[in-house]
């Protein structure tokens, strides 16, 4: 008998032989591994072992009714599942930008009284709660000058908390109208401290004084390149018009502005534009020819000319912009060089920064008020260098006018010698205007707004000492969106 081969046919009995009468093997035993747990067998079972539990699970699942686990990237779409209706086009802009000003749920206050054409100049009413009336709400509205991120739909009518910086602003304007001079300020601050706000106060007192308001709801529709533009024939350097966006405007001017326009004369003809205006016609009528984009800058352009008019019987008019940085750069618009466009080259924005710079001034006096923003705005160095030399230079001034002050501590700031991204145009316009900063608010003024929304039922709290206390550390110091996230961030909806 040959040597066997392997272990297992040595235990293997033979066929036909009795397993006693089978010999021992005379081969060596003693260099074969034992047989354990641990030693893999000559052949796999894997595959058999994964494809049995594989199946099993299949089986398990079409029992109990579940989904099937696809591991492929690309899974089948299910073409009949119901989606509901696709939005319409504008549909979701419109939601995102939809203003409410009321809320039936709300408390009415009854100490609340409606602001009055005087109420903003009187220092007598600084921390107190005012309430819109429903004239000025629609005028306003008109306007644009509601803002999506202001809570107006939380309160059962819209009200504005007078200020100190607000009863300065009026006092300002009207000063400037009683002498037929123009009041140019930047409203500058930090982030949610009401600078949105003061410019909503600021032609809330035009409205209410009968002053014609022509207002940019945001800089930022004109400059990132989302409306349409054509250039001017006959400009040298060559501007550029946004004939659908000034075809809103007029518009908005028009549902504003309508009582005071229908008072307001044209003093010289304009038969350039498609209907014939002749002298001694309402600015209203002249308004109401802009219906298509394609005329829509001859009609802007002849409303400009009637309300700079020399010499003319004009009431005061302001004209305010939101978003300041982004007037102050290269707008996103190419040239047919496929060069950026400046700003100050489109002709809207031309208007308003000339206007700002001292180089427009209205027969009847009045303000031209922007404001700046923390939340979307570009990076423009020339205006951030520019309002804090001019916010020096007026500490510098209030410095010399009180002998108490130390003059000698105020530095004002410098241009930065090893950076060249500095613009002359911006410097240009900025270099005489007046700068108001909106800080936080004091503890009266955070007391009485507190108590307003105590009293419209959305702050569950007791305005004590304390309470008011602790919301105004809270917020830092006082500021106003950093009070309403502190107070109401749970009733918001």
């Amino acid at each position: 008998m040959s040597a066997p081969n392997c272990l297992r046919c040595l235990v293997r009995p033979s066929a036909g032989i009795p397993v006693a009468s089978v010999p021992r093997a005379r081969a060596p035993l003693a260099n074969l591994a034992p047989i354990t747990a641990a030693r893999s067998a000559p052949f796999s079972t894997t595959a058999a072992n994964a494809k049995a539990k594989a199946s099993s699970q299949k089986e398990a699942a079409s029992a109990r009714g579940g989904k099937k686990l696809q591991l492929g990237k690309f899974k089948k779409k299910d073409r009949t599942a119901d989606k509901g209706r696709p939005p319409l086009p504008g549909e979701r802009k419109a939601y995102r930008k939809r203003i409410t000003l009321s809320n039936d749920n709300a408390i009415p206050v009854p100490w609340l009284t409606d602001l009055g054409p005087t109420d903003l100049a009187a220092s007598e009413n600084v921390a107190k709660v005012k309430s819109l009336p429903e004239e000025l709400q629609d005028q306003l509205r008109a306007s644009e000058a509601f803002k999506p991120t202001q809570r107006w739909g939380m309160f059962r009518k819209p009200a504005v908390l007078v200020r100190k910086e607000t009863v300065d602003l009026a006092n300002q304007m009207q000063d400037s109208a009683n002498k037929k001079q123009m009041l140019r300020l930047v409203v500058t601050g930090d982030k949610v401290a009401g600078k949105s706000m003061m410019v909503l106060q600021a032609m809330a007192h035009a409205f209410l004084n009968d002053w014609i308001v022509i207002h940019l709801p945001e800089a930022q529709d004109l400059t990132t390149a989302c409306t349409e533009y054509a250039p001017i024939p006959g400009t040298d350097p060559v501007q550029y018009m946004q004939p659908v966006y000034v075809l809103k405007l007029i518009q908005a001017l028009r549902r504003a502005n309508e009582k005071v326009l229908s008072k307001t004369y044209t003093t010289q003809a304009h038969p350039q534009l498609p209907q014939n205006i002749g002298a001694n016609t309402p600015l209203l009528t002249l308004a109401n020819l802009a219906k298509e984009p394609d005329n829509a800058w001859a009609v802007f352009q002849a409303l400009w000319n009637e309300l700079t008019a020399k010499g003319a019987n004009r009431p005061p008019v302001l004209l305010s912009l939101d978003g300041l940085a982004h007037a102050m750069r290269l707008s996103d618009y190419r040239s047919p060089a496929f060069e950026l466009i400046h700003s100050h080259d489109l002709s809207l924005l031309r208007l308003f920064a000339n206007t700002l710079g001292g180089g427009v001034q209205f027969p009847g006096g009045g303000a031209v008020v922007a404001a700046t923003s923390r939340n979307n705005a570009p990076r423009a160095p020339s205006m951030e260098l520019a309002l804090a030399q001019r916010e020096a230079e007026q500490r510098l001034r209030a410095a010399n006018n009180n002998n108490n002050s130390a003059p000698g501590d105020i530095e004002v700031p410098q241009k930065d010698p090893f950076f060249r991204g500095y613009d002359e145009r911006v410097e240009a316009v900025l270099r005489s205007v007046q700068v108001l900063r909106v800080g936080g608010l004091d503890k009266l003024e955070a007391r009485a707004l507190m108590e307003y929304w105590a009293a419209s039922g959305m702050l569950r709290a007791t305005v004590d000492e304390r309470t008011v206390t602790e919301k105004w550390a809270l917020a830092g110091n006082g500021v106003v969106g950093e009070m309403e996230r502190a107070s109401l961030m749970t009733m918001r909806v």
